[in-house]
């Protein structure tokens, strides 16, 4: 991810999408480094303000501030929606304001705004959406409405056009999709209730984790046996490519109930092996189904060291988000919004947030 230039420092190294990376002077002038135009993403689908900015021409990405806001929420086990919402509001010019200064980009060379329109919590899709359109109305730029899983996808997607598998794995979404090389979506699978993430906090939760749960169960799991809790594994022997994570919560807390004594990071490891077998399962018999011979992986569950390596060993060409990108932020939309570019408009302006719109066909 980006590092923060200091005064003995003058340069600062960027991170690329695809894992290159360049240095910019911030000294020299404007008409030596590139001559710039940038797109600028934002994203307040949830409970992170993400504003990130990418070079309009190579994809590069400048910068990727996102304002977290799990102190608010922690008491609560989860994200409280007039919370976030109200959080949004009182942080987002700010975190405006500093991915433009760490990218070295004035409003002036923002050519492109993107933002995410849904799926998500209305109330905080509408701070990002109307903050961005007004940006883009004030500067005279277009701009594009983006879907979420879009922007997930952007982050991860092969540099060519092919045909893939596309898996998002999050905390609201678990999904698995069919994507042609003309662009044509077919969803093949989505969960039939919890979405892995969200599995993953509240087993978390069982276990007096916390909130955030996911990465604290991940980093339990590093300690414990994950063979010696014995989990069902979600959908094992069904047809078709749906996923189901409600029924191993419900396992983890009558293990729980009838042995208290369980090592608690025993029960972590199971609970993640079982789960990642589940999805790369799914994602294996997916692939032989239809042909493919490729992966795109993106969402916070896609950070997972194990999902991570179970992918890497199957017979997959695997891409996966970098971990800066994995859970919701900024680039991803401005990403997404590059890829689409020649789409975007500066006379549309009623495009509204919406909790929930398919992304795909199927």
């Amino acid at each position: 991810m980006p590092t923060r230039s200091c005064t003995s420092c003058p340069a600062k190294r960027v991170v690329v999408h695809g894992g290159e990376s360049f240095t910019r002077d911030h000294n020299a002038p404007r008409d030596t480094v590139r001559g710039m135009l940038a797109a600028l993403g934002v994203d307040t689908s949830c409970d992170d303000t993400g504003v990130g900015i990418v070079d309009l021409e190579t994809g590069a990405i400048l910068a990727n501030r996102v304002a977290q806001q799990d102190d608010i929420h922690a008491a609560f086990g989860g994200v409280v929606p007039e919370r976030a919402s109200r959080q949004h509001l009182a942080v987002i010019d700010a975190t405006a304001e500093a991915a433009l200064h760490e990218a070295g980009v004035t409003r002036a060379e923002v050519a492109l705004v993107g933002a995410t329109y849904g799926p998500g919590l209305v109330g905080a899709l509408l701070v990002g959406l109307s903050w961005a359109k007004s940006f883009a109305w004030a500067r005279g730029v277009p701009w594009l409405p983006v879907h979420h899983l879009e922007g997930h996808l952007a982050a991860a997607a092969p540099d060519e056009p092919q045909r893939h598998l596309a898996l998002i794995a999050s905390g609201g979404h678990t999904s698995l999709f069919l994507v042609e090389p003309h662009g044509e979506r077919i969803t093949l699978g989505q969960t039939l209730d919890d979405a892995a993430g969200e599995a993953f906090d509240k087993v978390a939760r069982q276990l007096g984790l916390g909130f955030p749960g996911g990465p604290a169960l991940s980093r339990l799991a590093e300690e414990g046996d994950a063979q010696a809790v014995d989990l069902p594994v979600p959908m094992q022997g069904k047809s078709g490519f749906d996923f189901s994570f409600s029924g191993i919560k419900t396992a983890v807390a009558t293990r729980l109930e009838r042995d208290p004594n369980l090592r608690h990071a025993d029960v972590a490891a199971a609970f993640e092996r079982v789960v990642v077998q589940a999805i790369v399962s799914t994602v294996e018999r997916a692939a032989d189904t239809h042909g493919v011979d490729t992966v795109v992986v993106a969402g916070g569950v896609a950070a997972n060291a194990r999902l991570k390596a179970r992918l890497a060993a199957s017979p997959l060409e695997v891409h996966v988000a970098p971990m800066a990108l994995a859970t919701d932020n900024g680039a991803m939309v401005a990403l997404a919004a590059r890829a689409r570019k020649h789409e975007a408009t500066m006379t549309e302006w009623s495009k509204d947030a919406v909790a929930y719109e398919p992304w795909a066909s199927g």
